[in-house]
């Protein structure tokens, strides 16, 4: 236990901060609360958009052998830009999807075969979930690592503030306590001297 003052302006100092500390606990055990929902929904998201990349490569290989045609696609789906914006969860920053740009293809409809705009659409939907997964990723990395320091401040309030104020409290109640009762024990001891010097004159 690091050293304090044993006076009555520490006391009340470390009354405040007990006061402080408990008041703000419960804020971190509700910031914690949302944040492991948040992770389970983010989760729920990550799990649903893989489903759907799985079953969609399930649905594009009946007709993968079409594609043994010398066609490559990443000539007709390119990348312009990958559009974020900013989302706040329990006061935290994190990157949210908003959508992807690809530059314009074109190609000669009568020289390309018909599977190639299926084969097109089916790209840029894989693209975008798996943009969109690697964003909701990105989401609870972030708010994992929120979550981590939540945590330690927590485990920090209950096992050492707390206990450490309230530590704090009851020794200078004790020393301040101690100073009161001999303060009392002196006082009775120099009236009864007084009594005695009176007695002494009276005689």
């Amino acid at each position: 236990m690091s050293k304090i003052k044993l006076t009555k302006n520490e006391l009340k100092k470390q009354k405040d901060n007990l006061k402080r500390f408990t008041r703000y606990l419960p804020t971190l055990e509700l910031k914690k609360k949302q944040l492991l929902l948040e992770i389970r929904n983010i989760q729920n998201t990550i799990d649903t958009l893989q489903e759907q990349m799985n079953s969609e490569n399930e649905q594009v290989s009946k007709w993968v052998d079409v594609f043994a045609e010398d066609i490559d696609l990443t000539d007709y789906v390119k990348i312009k830009e990958i559009q974020t914006k900013q989302g706040n969860i329990a006061g935290i920053d994190i990157p949210i999807f908003d959508d992807i740009v690809f530059d314009e293809s074109h190609y000669d409809l009568y020289q390309t075969p018909l599977w190639v705009d299926l084969g097109i659409e089916v790209t840029k939907n894989q693209i975008h979930r798996l943009a969109r997964l690697r964003i909701a990723e990105k989401q609870q990395e972030i708010i994992r690592d929120e979550l981590q320091v939540t945590i330690q401040r927590i485990k920090l309030f209950e096992e050492v503030k707390i206990p450490e104020a309230k530590q704090f409290i009851r020794v200078i109640q004790i020393y301040l306590g101690d100073l009161q009762t001999a303060e009392v024990v002196r006082g009775k001891i120099a009236k009864a001297k007084i009594e005695k010097k009176k007695e002494v004159t009276r005689a």
